[in-house]
């Protein structure tokens, strides 16, 4: 371990500490790296879905999979993401986007079925399946539209022909008519590189002359090269069962999973209906009837009703997974699910930060705790890289982190209106107190003064973590000092990887955590705080910035210092959460201008609110502390106790707290 102190600050509290060393912190980077190849921790994150589905298959391990439709507002698209990562902790095998000719789908719009795809796999993390229509495009159109989502990270395409725009169908000018011409399309543009997903028809397509040429279209279909169907909605387990059956028998080996229809509402049933041309049976109509204009009870009708067909179609031996049009709600599609036991209530997490699902990131297993909260961010900032750490991070050679310079993007903003917001961190701010308040309110999870409950912040859009949570008490008190906690955890030595709380990766390992602690604090503090971590060398790593890049360190200003990792059977040690000196320059960027981009700019320029804001995001240090002894009672603690006995010691008898 280095301890020789790098500074960069002329003026402030940092420059008393400068020496003849210089910080690369904010240096070149290189591409060379001296990054080992580790065993990957989960091969879900290398199969391709079709692989997947085997595995699920040959174990007996049944999955679910979601529908999702593109929403017509940005705001919609940002409560759509937030639905994607909570309805992505079920465990679904895979998500679908839908195709909307009207709506631009292949356009770079928020609100398109490519950038919402895009953001589920990028983003989210979830496997996604692109749907794709021939409705009103050539040859040459669908062929821009696939390029650009293998570009984007897909490889999974539902093929479709589509709804005619208008009443009848019309045939585009070097288009196709038929799915069956859209696969052999993509098999013959793009060879094997996407998974194609086709349609299927339990009671036959509205539009065949019969039930038995559907189903040889279907086995049309599948011959060009798809890879497993999904079926259009039903409402009886036997019409199911009898379709399953009538494929096997014309030779359609591959999966088949039924499409299910949580029943919502009494009106968008009619106009699903209306949609798909199905019939609904005349025992639904009958229970429905009655309670039409009761939402509550046709929505407890619709969950027992797919409840029941589920349990039968999973009892049947003849089906491994279950898709579901969730109609972009929530409620009934995981009722549905947690009484069926397919819902995961507490996934096990292959690393401890979420993971991207594009492919040229399937190997990445190491990332700066810097953007614990902010994982989107990280994945925005790097999605240019043309290689992701594998194994250790190295000697911090990756390339250039890009910069961030739209905070506004549907799938960085916060998911509160700026009217909540207000509420939480207050409509007027009287003081830097104010701003303690709001810290202390997060991390306490009670209501301000004006009887708001503060949910997130700039830099932490959820709830406290439930591991940050083993913390709470002791950073309550550190936030009402003014030390502005934006991301810690506790030291752990050796927990189960099953850990409900801290585990991660795969069964029979033991994980390890460093104490660690990163917070905005006054120059004043900052002053204390050097003179008190003179006594806690070498024990003690820290790296305190402002914003003006000005910083000093105790640590080597290119060397890593891991503070997760993990020991697993039959594996290499895994290292998944480093601090970097290289990369917390970086993240300093971006932690200092979310204080203006997310917090001062709800406030009026000029007003005493946003001057507040301002002064702290000039003036305040950013500081990262790491505990190395894990073994021991974390002593971050005791550290800024002792920054704070300091300052309240006479000023004419500050020695005997100095070391």
């Amino acid at each position: 371990m280095v301890n020789q102190v790098h500074c960069t600050d002329s003026n402030g509290p940092l420059a008393k500490y400068e020496s003849s060393g210089t910080s690369s912190s904010g240096g070149d980077s290189s591409k060379e790296s001296s990054r080992c190849s580790t065993p990957l921790l989960d091969s879900d994150r290398t199969d391709r879905l079709r692989e997947k589905m085997r595995h699920r298959m040959e174990s007996g391990d049944r999955w679910f999979s979601l529908e999702f439709f593109p929403p017509r507002t940005a705001s919609g698209a940002v409560n759509l993401i937030s639905r994607f990562d909570r309805m992505g902790a079920g465990g679904p095998l895979f998500i679908d986007v839908t195709w909307h000719p009207a709506g631009d789908p292949g356009s770079d719009k928020e609100t398109s079925s490519m950038m919402i795809a895009s953001t589920a796999v990028n983003y989210c993390g979830l496997e996604s399946v692109l749907h794709i229509t021939c409705c009103n495009q050539s040859k040459e159109k669908i062929s821009q539209h696939l390029i650009k989502a293998k570009k984007l990270g897909l490889k999974n395409i539902m093929a479709l022909r589509g709804d005619p725009i208008g009443n009848e169908w019309e045939e585009e000018a070097g288009g196709f008519s038929y799915a069956t011409d859209l696969v052999k399309h993509v098999r013959c543009e793009f060879e094997d590189y996407f998974d194609i997903c086709v349609a299927g028809y339990p009671t036959g397509h509205p539009e065949a002359k019969s039930y038995e040429e559907d189903l040889r279209h279907l086995k049309e279909k599948v011959d060009a090269g798809a890879d497993f169907i999904v079926t259009q909605l039903f409402f009886r387990s036997e019409t199911f069962l009898k379709f399953l059956k009538d494929c096997r028998a014309i030779g359609i080996t591959c999966p088949i999973v039924p499409g299910i229809f949580p029943i919502q509402g009494y009106q968008s049933l009619r106009q699903l209906v209306k949609l798909s041309k199905l019939e609904v049976p005349e025992e639904i109509k009958e229970v429905m009837e009655p309670i039409k204009d009761n939402d509550a009870a046709i929505r407890n009708y619709g969950i027992d009703q797919a409840v029941e067909m589920c349990k039968v179609l999973l009892h049947s031996g003849e089906v491994p997974g279950l898709h579901f049009y969730t109609l972009n709600r929530e409620v009934a599609t995981m009722e549905v699910l947690r009484r069926l036991g397919l819902w995961l209530e507490d996934p096990r997490r292959p690393l401890p930060w979420a993971v991207s699902a594009h492919p040229k990131r399937k190997v990445e297993d190491v990332r700066p705790i810097f953007w614990a909260s902010r994982p989107k961010s990280y994945i925005y900032r790097t999605q240019d890289w043309d290689e992701f750490p594998n194994g250790r991070w190295g000697n911090s050679s990756s390339p250039a982190f890009g910069e961030l310079n739209d905070y506004y993007l549907f799938y960085l903003k916060s998911k509160c209106a700026k009217d909540a917001l207000l509420k939480m961190w207050g409509e007027e701010l009287m003081s830097e107190e104010s701003v303690y308040e709001v810290f202390t309110c997060y991390i306490a999870g009670k209501p301000n003064h004006n009887g708001h409950k503060v949910t997130c912040l700039p830099w932490n859009d959820d709830p406290l973590a439930s591991e940050t949570n083993l913390l709470k008490e002791e950073l309550e008190k550190v936030n009402r000092r003014g030390v502005l906690t934006i991301n810690s955890q506790p030291n752990i030595n050796g927990k189960p990887s099953s850990d409900p709380i801290v585990g991660w990766g795969p069964s029979g390992g033991y994980v390890f955590q460093k104490a660690y602690m990163e917070f905005f604090t006054s120059s004043e503090n900052v002053s204390a705080l050097l003179k008190v971590l003179k006594k806690y060398e070498p024990r003690v790593n820290y790296h305190i910035v402002n914003v003006k890049g000005e910083n000093v360190t105790n640590a080597h200003d290119m060397q890593p210092n891991a503070v997760t990792w993990g020991i697993f059977p039959g594996r290499e040690i895994i290292q998944p959460t480093v601090v970097d000196p290289v990369s917390f320059m970086s993240w300093k960027d971006e932690a200092f201008a979310l204080w203006i981009e997310q917090w001062a700019k709800l406030y009026e320029e000029e007003s005493p609110s946003r001057m507040i804001i301002q002064y702290i995001h000039d003036n305040y240090y950013l500081v990262n502390l790491v505990d190395n002894d894990f073994p021991l009672e974390s002593c971050l603690w005791e550290v800024i106790e002792d920054m704070c006995k300091l300052l309240d010691s006479p000023v004419e008898h500050p020695a005997e707290l100095q070391p």
